[in-house]
């Protein structure tokens, strides 16, 4: 069983994806990829050349 990565719980929409989501599938996204940052940080996971958390904030950002 290989170990689970940021790549394998990570959804990256496009801006087009995005703007079809209501505001409360924006938010579930939000909580569930934080909620996975906070997880993999826990077991010491980090992610060479990127910043999961910045990555989670800035999907706030989204909000077209």
């Amino acid at each position: 069983m290989n170990a689970v990565t940021y790549d394998d719980v990570h959804v990256n929409f496009t801006w087009e994806e995005w703007a079809l989501l209501n505001p409360s599938q924006k938010s579930l996204y939000r909580d569930v990829m934080v909620e996975n940052y906070r997880n993999l940080t826990a077991i010491g996971y980090i992610r060479e050349g990127h910043n999961i958390e910045e990555h989670c904030q800035s999907s706030r950002s989204h909000q077209r």
